[in-house]
């Protein structure tokens, strides 16, 4: 069920809320030297969501699956207090955490764990609220609107960066990569992207990105990447995304200890599988660790991993997964039974 259905008036049993995992896949603008700063390019995937199941109950119940991160429990409790703030609704619930991806990984856990429980909490109290309004009221979105489109529409994405005025960031684009195309994720578990205050300090140590650079960027999103993704030309993809990689890493390598990936063991993964054929486009999702290799088949990825495995470049630390790209956002179940 789309999270978009009318509101139904029988009782509820459970709501439940599965959020997708995204990859950004960089900036197009991340010092506003075109006179708008951010914007982004990002891609929905399968493989990784966040499940968030309500129920009523006769006093707060927070509970998550045992896989799931401590501070998860905490930032879902933080997002009830605020949705509660901002509703006025009081009654108790039973909130779990069903399912959870891992945590500041460049999967985009944060906004989509908001935004789940936020959904969940609006359909269960009968408002209509949607990801927009509910990322501005928990904070989402300050810097990329990937995570907020990707939530209600999935596939590839262009925003167009946040508002002078704190308004999330228009989706611009959005098209769908060819069915078969694949994506191998290269996972870290030892490292952790930036986040928060720290990655707000990063960003603001950096230099400017140059105004030609920006525009390179631009360009090659608008006539390669997208293009690229609309006709199933593989290769004006890869070319314009790995150019964009290439750009960004240089720019955010000082936060990096000096390299275009967090993890050194993921880079040394993707510079090995760069030059495979067919040519994958690779790069970071985010501030990482986790790398991407986009290629034209499940056969390609299927041997590029046991290519990397059997070159010896796999640290046995990292975590190989292949994955494709998701064409929907976010669904909604609703459970109800006799008023």
């Amino acid at each position: 069920m789309s999270v978009l259905s009318p509101v139904m008036t029988e009782r509820r049993t459970t709501v439940v809320v599965r959020a997708p995992a995204r990859l950004h896949l960089g900036f197009l603008d991340p010092s506003g030297t075109l006179g708008r700063r951010y914007g982004s390019v990002g891609l929905v995937i399968d493989g990784f969501e966040t499940g968030v199941e309500i129920g009523a109950a006769s006093r707060d119940e927070l509970s998550a699956d045992p896989a799931a991160d401590a501070a998860e429990v905490d930032r879902l409790a933080s997002c009830l207090h605020i949705l509660r703030e901002r509703t006025g609704r009081r009654e108790p619930l039973a909130i779990r955490l069903r399912q959870t991806m891992p945590a500041h990984a460049g999967f985009g856990s944060g906004t989509q764990l908001a935004l789940a429980i936020g959904t969940a909490c609006a359909r269960w109290w009968g408002l209509a609220l949607d990801p927009a309004t509910l990322a501005t009221w928990l904070t989402r979105g300050a810097r990329s609107g990937i995570g907020i489109a990707g939530f209600e529409h999935g596939g590839l994405l262009v925003d167009g960066g946040p508002g002078a005025d704190g308004r999330v960031a228009p989706l611009l684009a959005r098209a769908e990569l060819p069915s078969a195309w694949r994506i191998v994720l290269v996972l870290d578990p030892r490292r952790r992207g930036l986040s928060g205050s720290a990655e707000k300090q990063a960003i603001g140590a950096l230099a400017a990105l140059p105004q030609a650079q920006a525009a390179d960027i631009c360009h090659q999103v608008l006539m390669r990447v997208l293009p690229g993704a609309a006709q199933g030309d593989f290769g004006a993809f890869a070319a314009g995304l790995n150019r964009v990689q290439q750009l960004l890493g240089a720019h955010f390598a000082p936060a990096q200890d000096g390299g275009a990936y967090t993890s050194a063991a993921v880079g040394r993964v993707a510079a090995w599988i760069a030059q495979q054929p067919p040519g994958a486009a690779t790069g970071q999702s985010s501030w990482g660790p986790t790398g991407f290799a986009i290629v034209p088949t499940l056969a390609d990825a299927q041997a590029l991993v046991a290519g990397a495995r059997a070159a010896g470049v796999v640290d046995a630390a990292l975590e190989l997964r292949i994955v494709a790209a998701r064409r929907h956002g976010a669904t909604l179940e609703d459970t109800r039974g006799p008023a």
